[in-house]
């Protein structure tokens, strides 16, 4: 019976170069890998963390009160303002936006982190953009009533700690790619209409996005898009102006 040779640190010198170089690559690869997940996994919500209120907390708690004489604007919303928030720098160079848009939130969520993500962070206005998941039953079933109820219960919280409110309107679309046939279109129209008549009600400024983006079927214009629902950069170039006049008549507008 022959022993078997324990192996040593010479052999790795006889394995081919061309194998050992394989072998670093797929190490690197699957140490790659590891970090998107770790990343990955801290960005997503914990089973107890409903609202995802991790998301930010490290970032808030980072983030400076505002200087004398700064005009701080939050962006409040879901994957749309999320994905918004890396043009911010190009489209409102110079200006003190901060996006808190996380992808997939409806607005009770959204409104559950309101105080955290908006009012902590002492803007002087806030542009609040959310809905669309809501229509979609991203967290079941919503009725326009719950959706204007948190609309306007994120309203109120904002007025009462002195901070402006843009009330933006939802986005067209006209089908939801993971949820096909909810024939979202004339519920958004709605919804809008009732944005845009509290906001008038409530001393809020209303942008209206859904007009300048939406085609003859009130879903959103495909050469400003990638799926009918996220606006592509060109629906951002769209959408910055607007925001920036409806920011403008929220300061203009008394606190």
């Amino acid at each position: 019976m022959v022993a078997e040779r324990v192996a040593g640190p010479s052999d790795c010198r006889e394995v081919p170069r061309g194998f050992r170089a394989g072998m670093a690559a797929s190490l690197l690869v699957c140490t790659l890998l590891a970090l998107a997940l770790d990343v990955a996994a801290a960005q997503a919500p914990s089973p107890t963390d409903w609202a995802n209120l991790q998301r930010y907390r490290a970032a808030n708690a980072q983030l400076a009160p505002p200087a004398a004489g700064e005009q701080r604007v939050v962006f409040m919303g879901n994957s749309i303002t999320e994905a918004w928030a890396p043009f911010f720098a190009q489209e409102f160079p110079g200006k003190p936006y901060i996006g808190r848009g996380i992808s997939g939130q409806t607005t009770p969520q959204m409104l559950v982190r309101f105080r955290q993500d908006v009012i902590a962070l002492k803007p002087t206005v806030v542009v609040l953009l959310g809905g669309t998941n809501d229509i979609a039953g991203n967290t079941g079933l919503s009725t326009l009533e719950m959706i204007e109820d948190n609309i306007a219960s994120m309203t109120e919280l904002a007025q009462a700690s002195g901070i402006r409110v843009v009330l933006a309107s939802v986005l067209p679309v006209y089908d939801y790619p993971w949820k096909r046939g909810l024939e979202p279109a004339q519920k958004i129209v709605a919804l809008n209409a009732w944005i845009k008549a509290y906001a008038a009600r409530v001393g809020a400024t209303y942008v209206d996005f859904h007009s300048a983006m939406a085609d003859d079927r009130q879903g959103m214009r495909a050469e400003l898009t990638k799926d009918g629902v996220h606006p592509n950069e060109a629906g951002y170039r769209v959408m910055a102006p607007l925001v920036e006049q409806g920011i403008a008549a929220a300061l203009r507008r008394r606190g």
